[in-house]
């Protein structure tokens, strides 16, 4: 098997947990969605995977992202309300609009050195994450991208020049309480 097509899976909502062979390079939109597995490990071999292909999984609890996958597409875990641990693959290079939309239980995430784009709402409505580190090849965060993490105390960026983002992206985080740490010797730039 080559590819789990669009919507392959959706709506099976008896389906807890899923294997996915190492020949799988693809799946499709909207695969899982509305499936209630608990924990998803995407093998090095998938290159691809589909807008909102396990968007509103309720029970997924556990993501693990392998390192062929190249984006990160559209809602592709949105409302997947008990997610709290995700491990991002060191060959993403996009995070799309609300990716992780309403993942409220998320509490720490790490975006790897190879993204290069967090999109619109990424991360909006993670209501419980607290810890956030970018990558220095980050060079566009999207609007509304950690919109109402009220809970977030840490923001760790690998910039050795600060890059502009609008008021929105922390739109409804009381910002005066988060910690920002920069590169060392970056200090001063930043202050600037």
């Amino acid at each position: 098997m080559r590819s789990i097509g669009a919507e392959a899976f959706e709506f099976c909502t008896d389906l807890t947990a899923v294997s996915i062979p190492d020949t799988v390079t693809s799946i499709g939109v909207g695969a899982f969605i509305f499936c209630a597995l608990e924990s998803i490990s995407i093998p090095d071999s998938v290159v691809s995977v589909g807008n909102g292909a396990f968007g509103r999984c309720d029970f997924l609890t556990s993501v693990t992202i392998g390192n062929a996958v190249t984006a990160i597409g559209r809602n592709t875990f949105m409302r997947c309300r008990n997610l709290s641990s995700v491990t991002i693959g060191n060959a993403v290079t996009s995070i799309g609009v609300s990716a992780f939309y309403g993942c409220y239980k998320l509490t720490a995430i790490s975006i790897p050195n190879a993204v290069e784009s967090i999109g619109l709402s990424a991360f909006a409505f993670c209501t419980e994450l607290n810890s956030v580190t970018i990558g220095a090849a980050v060079t566009s965060i999207g609007d509304h991208s950690f919109q109402d993490c009220s809970n977030l105390t840490e923001v760790t960026v690998n910039w050795a020049v600060p890059i502009p983002i609008n008021s929105t992206v922390f739109q409804n985080v009381t910002l005066g309480g988060v910690a920002l740490n920069v590169p060392e010797g970056t200090v001063s730039t930043y202050g600037a």
